[in-house]
């Protein structure tokens, strides 16, 4: 997530809902520092983007808020995004970070949602996008914005308890 305006409920309400089903979340950014939303949440990552491993993950979820646009260019969270594809794990991505997912290339052909604003980069990008607050693709999820958090994080949910059934 981004370490500068991050979109506070879009961290604080899918990670409360997976929590709760018993899921360790773990936060990664750029830096340690103190991570600061939008609405003045704060929080400190657990580890560097650039120590992630996939393979010990079942789910990568990109973070929404202004902040987000840090990663839409960036080499290393696009191969997170496309090595959570090849890898079939859960991708996620709310507000404008899906924009990120579509950029790595792992949204063309796909259905997928986004902040309104930046609809024509994912189009641009091959996604097809649908408007709905949360587009479901398989593993991949999308989300619209802060409004859809608690959804978004229900999705997650329901996707990971999948992986184990």
């Amino acid at each position: 997530m981004a370490e500068k305006n991050f979109r506070d409920e879009e961290l604080f309400e899918p990670k409360k809902i997976l929590e709760a089903e018993g899921v360790k979340v773990i936060v990664a950014s750029t830096s340690f520092n103190i991570a600061r939303g939008m609405l003045g949440g704060k929080v400190k990552p657990d580890m560097l983007l650039s120590e992630i491993k996939v393979d010990d993950y079942d789910a990568i979820i990109f973070v929404g808020g202004s902040g987000a646009s840090q990663y839409w260019n960036d080499s290393l969270a696009h191969n997170i995004a496309k090595e959570a594809v090849e890898k079939n794990k859960v991708l996620g991505a709310i507000c404008i970070a899906p924009v990120t997912l579509a950029n790595a290339g792992v949204l063309r052909g796909k259905k997928a949602t986004v902040w309104p604003s930046e609809r024509g980069k994912i189009e641009a990008r091959g996604a097809i996008y649908t408007g709905e607050s949360v587009q479901i693709e398989g593993k991949i999820i999308t989300a619209e914005g802060p409004q859809a958090a608690r959804k978004f994080g229900e999705a997650i949910a329901k996707a990971l308890s999948n992986n184990r059934d």
